[in-house]
């Protein structure tokens, strides 16, 4: 049942939404953190892919069936 607050229906994340957002959380971190390297993922641009894991689970909550 979602839940209504200001026009907005909030729902919870898929699971696959929530692990790729947790995936790129944790992944951001480790390379910030504990100096870890990931190909991908710099040490100056951890704090956008953290940024982009927000906005993932930000979408799996405000848009239903994400």
């Amino acid at each position: 049942m979602p839940f209504r607050r200001g026009g907005f229906a909030l729902t919870p994340p898929s699971v696959a939404i929530f692990l790729i957002s947790l995936i790129l959380a944790v992944c951001a971190l480790l390379v910030r953190y504990a100096h870890i390297s990931i190909p991908i993922i710099t040490p100056s641009r951890a704090f956008d892919v953290l940024a982009i894991a927000y906005v993932v689970l930000t979408a799996g909550v405000l848009i239903r069936g994400v």
